[in-house]
């Protein structure tokens, strides 16, 4: 099987979607692909699902706050499995949804693995694709961590989908990831501890904001451990036992579930970019101002996987997303 697009968008998340949606609009035959459920981390793995856990536990939090100022908060508590099941309800519909908008619009949806065959061309799970141009938009994964039992780390994704809380929950790094879930997990009765390799946790934000916020965590029952390094991880009798440098000391520590909030990196390496001759690196394709590929004119990237300033939004992508869409037919008119 081999067909031929104007567009092939690879990865359906909200900057794919987006563009796919702008160029069919104007007439353009459009193709999208992504090997996952369409939706994208934000609406699947990311922002939407873990707004759902978050207003369970800001309605624990104000409860607490009025403690005593007119609310009797006791026996007020999250059933983290109805929490889920909540959320389950929110997130499962998506991915049909987003393919029954899609395909309204006259875009082809596509399942499968996608690498590049050629400058022009696609292979997905044997078939074969051309495309005048290329989107992509293939969103972002954890950062690899290499140290000995870093595979028995869960990802975020797998945090939004646990059926039940552990009690004891280590977040590897000090992002904004590892601590919008500590908070959460607080507030479920759980005892998370968050460390960071650095001084100072959430270096993008403002530093007195930040304290504000760690001052505000320690009342809810989270620990951090600045300047502290994972070195190691083993399966334990009783869950995990992890191995960490700080203060020059080494230290073993027992939890029942580590998570990985280390940070995130475009997840690019398996779409065989070298074929395509496009110019890549850790931090996403290498871009022109206006989204193009420095090194293939056919292609385009937005969101995390291109090599753009400012922070890895949403919204950011969902705007890149349309731009490149935008540039493409600019493009295409002046050939």
């Amino acid at each position: 099987m081999s067909r031929t697009y104007d567009l092939i968008v690879i990865g359906a998340g909200m900057a794919g979607v987006a563009a796919a949606n702008k160029c069919a609009s104007q007439g353009w035959s459009v193709g999208i692909v992504d090997a996952l459920p369409y939706g994208g981390t934000c609406a699947l793995r990311g922002c939407d699902p873990k707004k759902i856990l978050r207003r369970g536990a800001e309605i624990i939090d104000s409860a607490r706050l009025m403690r005593g100022k007119g609310i009797d908060d006791d026996g007020l508590v999250i059933n983290w499995a109805d929490l889920m099941k909540h959320k389950h309800g929110f997130t499962d519909p998506v991915p049909q949804n987003m393919e029954d908008g899609l395909t309204g619009n006259g875009v082809d949806t596509l399942h499968g693995l996608a690498r590049f065959a050629g400058m022009n061309s696609l292979e997905i799970d044997g078939s074969h694709y051309q495309a005048t141009h290329f989107l992509i938009a293939t969103g972002a994964r954890p950062r690899p961590l290499d140290f000995p039992g870093h595979q028995l780390m869960v990802e975020s994704t797998d945090f939004l989908d646990l059926t039940a809380l552990p009690p004891r929950i280590l977040f590897v790094g000090g992002g904004f990831i590892s601590f919008e879930f500590a908070h959460i997990a607080a507030r479920a009765s759980s005892t998370p501890t968050v460390i960071d390799r650095g001084p100072r946790p959430l270096k993008g934000f403002d530093p007195d904001l930040v304290e504000l916020l760690i001052a505000r965590g320690a009342e809810a029952g989270i620990q951090l451990l600045r300047s502290t390094i994972i070195t190691a991880i083993e399966k334990s009798q009783n869950g995990y036992q992890a191995t960490v440098e700080r203060s020059g000391h080494t230290e073993t520590m027992e939890f029942d579930l580590i998570v990985h909030g280390a940070g995130r990196t475009p997840d690019l390496s398996s779409l065989n970019l070298e074929s395509a001759g496009v110019d890549w690196d850790e931090h996403g394709v290498r871009v022109a101002p206006h989204l193009q590929s420095t090194t293939n004119p056919a292609v385009y990237a937005a969101g995390d996987s291109a090599n753009t300033p400012g922070m890895p939004l949403t919204p950011v992508a969902v705007i890149e997303g349309k731009v490149a869409a935008s540039n493409m037919g600019k493009a295409a008119k002046t050939v």
